[in-house]
């Protein structure tokens, strides 16, 4: 970007004027040539889930709990094996004390089984198994769940910062404009005889000062952008977009405790999963306890074979060895029972420490509630807090308002000084500032309780 020229003894307020001029030139041509898209918040929301690498990782590992629950994986069918082994055996046989004191030989052998084996009762294991294997898929839906909801309080969050910095930005560009104007104003009446130079460096520098937080804030906002495209997964973090959705300050309603708890109760995510994980302690327990009981196994097979005995030579007479070739079936079945007499106290150490877990777990519980009680309370005031300090910053901008258009009427009556006019316009930049501080604040103690509800996952 070239240098800016400014003519011999042209005053800084010009040469500024024509830098911002220059700026809001190229974000305007940049919006052209490149359309901004329009972002509401629900659609920010619906990029961020598709986007999320977490919330992909916890779809995958809900789909791993989705095909282990089943029964085959829990153990309720038998196993059956397939079994083939082909030998072949070429010996040299010397045994003196035999009949045929020298031969040698070639046996092949093919043989086959199919072994089938089935627990028909190991104390009820299949269906704590089954249970446990319910539990967890559960527990994977669960932990998907948070990634979602923490990913769409991060998604409101940043957007509804942008947004506060981009009517934050609106409000300095008033000043600013407020500003240019008392600088012409000045410089007429210096014309006339009604002001003197100071009073010209005043509204200069004032301008000046303006044009430095409209671009600070220009660069805040940019800043904000990035970090919704952040929150929402975009590779991209410079892309812009035009912010659909406004602050709704006016529909916000009070909530009642007893409602809120109710509800935090029974659709508190991290509390739901807790619940599992209680639950998945009481089935822990009840396999221990299941190794008291014996196990009774089913076992059947059929085995099938064919084999070939060829001798090489001849016998004393002179006659060569007959090859001889045979088959057989064999069907088996058994049934068993198994019962550990003694096993050096490890079956029962394993009962007790399952016990202590499912003790912890509601222990656990019951802490969380504690805590979630608390957390709930302490949200609640500060949410009412934060509502009531918003109403008195709405009437303060009101005001502020108010006596900014009065500040200007008089300031070019000649009723107030300059220096009364720059205060009144300060005022009205802190108000406003305190105004979206606290909007930004009441939004972000909003969310927070419908996250501690479980309101943000529809």
């Amino acid at each position: 970007m070239g240098k800016l020229k400014n003519k011999p003894n042209e005053p800084m307020h010009y040469i500024v004027k024509k830098m911002l001029s220059s700026m809001f030139l190229g974000l305007l041509l940049a919006s052209c040539c490149f359309a901004q898209q329009n972002l509401s918040i629900s659609q920010a929301i619906e990029i961020g889930l598709r986007n999320n690498y977490q919330i992909g990782i916890a779809e995958k590992n809900k789909g791993i709990a989705q095909n282990n629950n089943n029964f085959e994986n829990a153990g309720r069918y038998p196993t059956i094996d397939l079994n083939v082994n082909l030998s072949t055996d070429l010996a040299d046989q010397k045994t003196p004390t035999l009949f045929l004191q020298d031969i040698a030989y070639l046996n092949n052998g093919l043989s086959a089984s199919i072994d089938v084996n089935w627990i028909l009762f190991d104390g009820y294991k299949v269906n704590i198994n089954k249970k446990r294997l319910d539990e967890l898929e559960k527990e994977s839906a669960g932990n998907g769940r948070l990634v979602v909801e923490q990913t769409i309080q991060q998604i409101i969050l940043a957007y509804h910062q942008a947004l506060i910095e981009q009517e934050y930005l609106e409000t300095l560009k008033e000043v600013l404009d407020l500003s240019d104007d008392r600088v012409t104003f000045q410089k007429r009446r210096k014309d006339y005889g009604l002001a003197v130079e100071f009073d010209v460096i005043q509204s200069q520098d004032a301008f000046l000062n303006d044009s430095i937080n409209v671009m600070i804030q220009e660069n805040t906002y940019e800043t904000a952008l990035r970090n919704l495209n952040l929150a929402m997964g975009i590779d991209n973090m410079s892309k812009k977009y035009t912010l659909s959705d406004e602050l709704e300050i006016d529909r916000i309603s009070g909530y009642n405790y007893e409602d809120l708890r109710r509800k935090m109760m029974t659709t508190n995510f991290q509390l739901q999963n807790l619940l599992i994980r209680q639950k998945l302690a009481n089935v822990e327990r009840r396999f221990q306890e299941s190794n008291r009981y014996p196990q009774i196994g089913l076992g059947t097979g059929l085995i099938g074979g064919v084999s070939a005995f060829n001798p090489f030579g001849e016998d004393p007479s002179g006659r060569p060895y007959d090859s001889a070739r045979g088959n057989k079936v064999h069907f088996y079945f058994n049934l068993s029972a198994k019962y550990n007499l003694y096993d050096a106290g490890n079956r029962k150490r394993g009962i007790q420490n399952a016990k202590l877990g499912e003790e912890i777990a509601q222990l656990t519980i019951d802490d969380f509630k504690r805590k979630l009680t608390m957390q709930l309370k302490n949200t609640l005031e500060t949410y009412n807090n934060r509502r009531a300090l918003l109403s008195v910053s709405n009437r303060l901008v009101s005001n502020a308002s108010k006596s900014l258009g009065i500040a200007k009427s008089k300031f070019k009556a000649g009723q107030i000084s300059s220096f009364d006019y720059r205060a009144v316009q300060l005022s009205y930049v802190n108000a406003s500032q305190s105004r979206l501080k606290a909007v930004f604040n009441l939004k972000n103690t909003e969310t927070e309780l419908s996250r501690i509800t479980g309101g943000l996952i529809r």
